[in-house]
């Protein structure tokens, strides 16, 4: 154990999370979570954090010193390792500030850098994820399959249900997760550290989404529990955010059910360092707002409805989106099956993403609707029943701009259809992979399958399914009728 020990202080020290002034109080904070009394330095060659912190977990249980070998276990306690060499918040808002001074780049840089140094994210997981592109008829589509994010074990979640509840922290975003140790219902947070924002006079902070779907996946949280709400105010700060950073996008997901995001009780918003599809895809019509003919305005190309304005001028973006959320929250046009509300129940809400192109200030305002019926339960703009083997989750703000987070399932999935295909099996006999049987019926005789294309030709026929997944999401089909439906909210601007 003191070989282990010495190797994660000699990490911590070369990775800049601790000092050589540091060494000898760490070690001794170390010794005190492992019960130990004496200790020998030794010089060790440094591996990779994971592979310590494995080791350093097996001693930890033939010790007793952890309860058992769940995952939840293993990140409770590697976590609380984690965070004795992890730099006090302080220090970090010191760093990045000096850096950020210099510029915002270097201060993001160094940020994302320490998450992962920290463990925070981890790197041994994310490498697991499926991750590819598929050319389609609106540009090249991310796919990815999450299997960064484990599963739980079954000991775990009746642990996590017998468990005491509390509201502390509220929610997994809020500002007392910083340092929180967890529980087996809330991940451990020794390891975490945040960085303040002032968007719009408002207090926020910055950190990393731990599961990154794409490079620097960052959440920008509210630091008071709020809800959600879309308005003219969230507009500002998303410009805001992107005029302080401008090397990074920020979005935020819709205000109300089925088309928002899974937590809408805190307001926060997600972005990063990434050009996604959407952003990519150019202007399919351009037309003038009026009052606002000096904001570049048109509908984007895209599978779903998307209008787009440019300006220098951010405080112009800032009233012609709200001029046009105002807009769409009171419009109704049963034509086209679009309710602004059903018996008091709002329907009518925006997903808008902000970026910097060059010197111009850019706002998407994706169009939606949560309406549901009897024959639609999910929601009339929600993924097709018939889409669901591979993707019934809500089409939140990463779907919108082009990126697949598709479950973790489908990759031993995947597998089992590639044997199956290359060995003329019938699909709708094989219990696995049943649910696929139709779909691989409808595109298996376009191809000469071999084992050697037949992966690729499942992901390029999975990206067409998310495309048909962001068309049903779409408020306006991108039909001769649907086309002509957005015109009239167009005009109705």
């Amino acid at each position: 154990m003191d070989k282990l020990i010495s190797e994660l202080v000699s990490y911590g020290m070369e990775n800049g999370l601790i000092s050589c002034d540091d060494r000898v109080y760490v070690i001794n904070r170390l010794l005190e979570l492992f019960d130990k009394k004496e200790f020998v330095w030794s010089e060790e060659k440094v591996r990779p954090v994971h592979l310590i912190l494995s080791d350093i977990m097996e001693y930890a249980l033939k010790q007793g010193l952890m309860e058992d070998d769940t995952i939840t276990s293993k990140d409770l306690f590697d976590t609380k390792i984690m965070g004795l060499i992890t730099p006090m918040p302080s220090q970090v808002r010191e760093s990045f500030k000096k850096l950020y001074n210099e510029n915002p780049k270097l201060a993001t840089d160094y940020y994302y850098k320490l998450s992962q140094d920290t463990n925070y994210i981890r790197r041994d997981r994310i490498i697991k994820d499926e991750k590819w592109t598929t050319d389609t008829e609106y540009g090249q589509i991310d796919i990815t399959i999450n299997l960064s994010k484990p599963e739980k074990d079954p000991r775990d979640i009746a642990k996590a249900a017998a468990a005491k509840k509390n509201d502390y922290p509220k929610c997994l975003l809020c500002e007392e997760n910083e340092g929180y140790a967890g529980h087996f219902s809330h991940p451990a947070r020794q390891n975490h550290r945040i960085i303040p924002v002032q968007l719009s006079g408002c207090d926020y902070y910055f950190q990393y989404s731990p599961y990154v779907y794409y490079n620097e996946h960052c959440i920008v949280f509210n630091k008071e529990h709020t809800p959600m709400k879309i308005d003219r105010a969230l507009f500002g700060k998303l410009l805001d955010f992107v005029r302080q950073f401008p090397h990074y996008i920020v979005g935020s997901n819709a205000d109300l059910p089925i088309v928002g995001g899974s937590i809408l009780s805190h307001d926060h918003f997600q972005g990063g360092s990434y050009t996604f599809a959407m952003a990519k895809a150019p202007y399919e019509f351009k037309f003038y707002i009026k009052g606002y003919e000096d904001v570049t305005a048109g509908i984007v190309k895209w599978p779903m409805s998307v209008i787009r304005l440019q300006s220098e001028n951010p405080d112009r973006i800032v009233e012609a989106s709200d001029h046009i959320l105002n807009k769409w929250r009171s419009y109704t046009d049963e034509d086209a099956f679009v309710y602004s509300q059903t018996n008091g129940e709002p329907h009518n809400t925006i997903t808008p993403i902000a970026r910097m192109n060059g010197n111009m200030y850019e706002m998407d305002l994706v169009l939606r609707n949560n309406i549901t019926t009897e024959e639609c339960p999910w929601g009339v703009y929600h993924p097709n029943e018939k889409l669901h083997h591979i993707k019934k989750e809500n089409i939140g703000l990463i779907e919108v701009m082009g990126l697949a987070v598709l479950p973790a399932r489908l990759k031993s999935e995947m597998q089992l259809l590639a044997e199956a295909i290359v060995a003329g099996k019938d699909i709708h006999a094989i219990d696995e992979i049943e649910k696929h049987a139709d779909w691989v019926d409808e595109w298996r005789d376009n191809y000469s399958i071999t084992t050697e294309n037949v992966h690729q030709i499942i992901k390029d026929e999975i990206a067409k399914v998310f495309v048909q997944v962001l068309e049903c999401a779409g408020v306006y089909k991108r039909t001769e009728e649907g086309q002509e439906a957005f015109m009239r909210f167009i005009s109705a601007l």
